[in-house]
């Protein structure tokens, strides 16, 4: 029998309502939307605390930690926030690694969280509609030092570090520091595509081949899913459960203005996997899962919520 197939759903990110209005931003939204998904069969979540003040992006504990420690008291899920997203207009100043990961550590501290982003290198982020009117996009960065520090994060609390895949390279070095830190649990390797911004590969099969080609050399038996942004990511779905793969989709990953509600996503990501021959997996399977392929931790699972 096939592994289940993890869902994760990326809540809002950091667009702002300007350009994916149908994104939760409020504590209560995001958790509203949070339990929807849960609902629908998410296992795992993503999300980006915004300061209900500006209606921008503001990573800090005081903001996350509420509406985590809401959803966990509602529902056994995975849970985990962003970093600043350096380079862009919420955090156009360099930031010491220890500032970037502050919330982060915090949220380690007080034992709410299981997994943290730690993208694995630095690229362009280029709309192609703002490439064709003009207006430049950043540089999306995560020097060396960040990526330690994450890592070292990992190692010491025994978390999962989520490395985005955005381009082949983040691939090889996240793979080469991860084994610098012996210890630290594996990673989920997630792939990004995108139709609408200009870096790494679009959704396509043989996208998909390559990724996992290099992959297999970088890191054998390594744990993955297929994600994105600017992307729609379903006509991936089918060959990654296939090929024993993962599913991230929500509003953080879709087409700016996507028309759909993150509940929607989640269903027809469902609807998918099941057409593909994959059945979903609870949080407590990932962990499993994640402790076989690294056992650091005893899997610990909330009891049922009623």
């Amino acid at each position: 029998m096939a592994a289940p197939v993890w869902l994760e759903v990326a809540l809002n990110g950091p667009w702002s309502r300007s350009r994916q209005p149908l994104i939760p931003v409020l504590a209560d939204e995001i958790f509203d939307d949070a339990m929807r998904c849960v609902d629908a069969g998410a296992s795992i979540l993503h999300f980006h605390a915004y300061d209900p003040v500006t209606g921008r992006q503001r990573d800090d504990f005081e903001i996350y930690a509420p509406i985590i420690e809401r959803i966990r008291a509602r529902a056994d899920v995975i849970c985990y926030p962003t970093l600043p997203f350096a380079g862009s207009v919420d955090a156009p100043t360099p930031l010491a690694p220890a500032q970037r990961f502050d919330a982060v550590e915090k949220l380690l501290q007080a034992g709410l969280i299981e997994w943290a982003v730690v993208d694995p290198g630095s690229t362009n982020i280029s709309h192609y509609a703002d490439i064709a009117a003009g207006r430049p996009g950043f540089v999306y960065a995560n020097p060396e030092s960040h990526i330690r520090h994450g890592l070292a994060l990992a190692q010491k609390y025994g978390i999962t570090p989520s490395f985005a895949i955005y381009e082949p390279g983040f691939m090889r070095l996240g793979a080469a520091l991860h084994k610098a830190y012996p210890g630290a649990p594996v990673p989920i390797y997630r792939l990004m595509f995108s139709d609408h911004i200009a870096f790494g590969f679009p959704p396509a099969g043989w996208a998909l081949d390559a990724y996992l080609k290099l992959l297999a050399l970088e890191a054998p038996r390594a744990l993955w899913m297929v994600a994105g942004l600017g992307v729609e990511i379903e006509p991936l779905i089918e060959a990654a459960v296939a090929r024993g793969g993962h599913v991230r989709v929500g509003l953080e990953d879709a087409p700016m203005g996507c028309a759909l509600s993150n509940q929607a996503l989640t269903e027809r990501a469902r609807r998918l996997i099941a057409a593909a021959g994959g059945g979903l997996a609870t949080a407590c399977e990932v962990r499993a899962a994640l402790k076989a392929a690294s056992p650091v931790r005893a899997v610990v699972c909330a009891p049922e919520v009623t």
